[in-house]
């Protein structure tokens, strides 16, 4: 159920802005307090680092398990422990009050970035450009805030269906009991894009610090949501923009080589201090995780690390196997102001590799793909990495991604896109009590004809009946269609009621088989 947001004045200082039209008692200032009314008062709420740069992803992080989760925190936190236990009997409306701050952290976010809008226009003690400057800074650091809750509690961006189908409450006031309206899916990406588009002109290449988004951050945010529109050919035109302002890159070996001694350490006490923090050069702007306090980088699932290449000198630098009581994990060991979610050069070309290798320019896109593993492997392990399909450059190109953007946002929308896409889907699993779990699959191959594609669909027992496998065929069916395929076949066994209902209702229709009585064929025709 869409919860309802309720506009929370932020401060007395805001709240201050809202009774003009009251008793004149009502208007005066209050003692010793501060009524904003230049444009340096109304910038000072960008600033706001844990209300205005906290974009708390740490839900996506425990559903894909990029996270460790201790057992002390899965018993005090149950939402916690049911997306990171892939868990659906639990009541999640009930714990999201308590245990879920996205949605809350995100939309304080956004009132503070209306609170500027709306009235620095009016503000004095300004310029007219330097007003629009910091409300285009304003609209930039509001589309990161929308694209996190869009791609966390909203479907995906799918273009045949993203007209119809209804995503978030879209809030540009910052007024007590504001108006919203649920909008759709094209009408919140249409708003980011057009806020991005509006800010651009007024922006610096690099923000004045690095809590003040520039034109490089603006170029960034606008590759990152062309990508999952699936629209590769603008995600690389602003991918290399943002890279004509900054393609800088962390050199990971010459981290290691610094730190050394602490790495290579057997205490897990001693840490480093991030090279991924306030000054990094891969920042285009700055904004934290769950928190906007210095802390260790987020601890590792055992499973987890198995994805990271033989030789990575990223791993190495950032976490350390750790055994406590009867837990053991890759324990973090850089600690500081890590920036999770702004956004980031590495992010830039990778970006930019995904959609050469969707051009079928594999070279090109490996070469970029290099560039950021030159970086990232150790020199004694390295070797460049070449592709001979595009699924392959895609695999290799959305590991490095994975890892590289671990605990942000971007793991997540990239699986859902994937998904959605139903050509690069990969089954969830996970190791538990010394076994493999797995959600749910779902896949087509390409049959002889070429016309046709033939699915494959598997549920794990805890997630049927929760419409899991509705979705997964939906995708299916739609990404199918958009390629061109003429129908999407299946062979179901005969008994399998469940899967027949669930494949009616999908517009299948029911057929003998050829060959075999006690199986079905399942046709779903794409095209009239």
């Amino acid at each position: 159920m869409m919860k309802t947001y309720i506009s929370t004045i932020m401060t007395v200082l805001a709240a201050a802005l809202l009774f003009t039209s009251c008793n004149d008692y009502l208007n005066e200032k209050p003692k010793g307090k501060k009524i904003p009314t230049t444009l340096a008062d109304y910038e000072a709420f960008l600033r706001d680092e844990y209300d205005v740069h906290r974009m708390d992803v740490g839900q996506s992080s425990y559903l894909l398990n990029d996270r460790y989760l201790t057992n002390s925190n899965a018993s005090y936190y149950p939402m916690y422990a049911a997306n990171y236990n892939w868990d659906t009997s639990v009541d999640r409306v009930y714990y999201n009050n308590s245990d879920e701050t996205t949605y809350y952290a995100a939309y304080s976010g956004i009132n503070y970035c209306n609170l500027v809008i709306e009235n620095a226009p009016t503000a004095t003690d300004a310029t007219d450009a330097k007003k629009n400057e910091v409300m285009a800074y304003a609209k930039v650091l509001r589309t990161m805030h929308y694209f996190l809750l869009a791609n966390y509690y909203a479907d995906t961006y799918q273009s045949g269906s993203a007209a119809v189908k209804l995503s978030i409450p879209l809030i540009t006031s910052s007024e007590v009991g504001a108006s919203y309206t649920q909008v759709t899916v094209k009408q919140i990406y249409d708003f980011m894009i057009n806020d991005l588009t509006e800010a651009i002109p007024y922006l610096p290449d690099m923000g004045t610090t690095v809590l003040h988004p520039g034109k490089g951050a603006a170029y960034a945010m606008l590759a990152r949501i062309y990508l999952q529109m699936m629209d590769y050919t603008d995600a690389l035109e602003y991918a290399n923009k943002a890279l004509a302002i900054n393609d800088k890159l962390i050199d990971w070996n010459e981290f290691y080589k610094a730190n050394k001694s602490v790495i290579d350490s057997e205490s897990s006490a001693q840490t480093s201090q991030t090279p991924l923090g306030f000054n990094s050069v891969e920042s285009y702007n700055f904004n934290y995780g769950s928190s906007s306090s210095g802390a260790r980088i987020n601890n590792m699932p055992q499973w987890r690390a198995k994805m990271f290449e033989d030789g990575d000198i990223y791993f190495k630098c950032n976490w350390k196997l750790y055994t406590v009581g009867s837990e053991t994990y890759y324990r973090g060991i850089t600690t500081g102001a890590i920036n999770y979610n702004g956004m980031r050069t590495v992010e830039q070309y990778l970006i930019k590799a995904e959609c050469l290798a969707r051009n079928n320019q594999l070279t090109e896109a490996m070469n970029v793909l290099n560039t950021v593993r030159k970086h990232t492997v150790s020199t004694d392990k390295y070797v460049p990495l070449t592709a001979s399909s595009v699924a392959e450059a895609i695999g290799y190109i959305r590991q490095e991604k994975d890892n590289l953007l671990i605990y942000s946002i971007v793991p997540f929308a990239d699986a859902r896109r994937y998904n959605a896409e139903g050509i690069y889907t990969r089954t969830l699993s996970k190791e538990k009590d010394g076994k493999t779990v797995q959600i749910a699959v779902a896949r087509y191959v390409t049959n002889p004809d070429g016309e046709t594609v033939e699915f494959a669909l598997a549920v794990a027992d805890a997630w049927q009946k929760h419409g899991v496998g509705r979705k997964l065929m939906s995708a299916l069916i739609e990404c199918a269609r958009m390629k061109g395929y003429r129908a999407v076949v299946g062979d179901v066994l005969s008994q399998n009621t469940k899967m027949f209902r669930l494949m009616t209702s999908l517009g299948f229709t029911i057929h003998p088989h050829p060959d075999d009585p006690a199986v079905k064929r399942v046709i779903c025709s794409l095209h009239s």
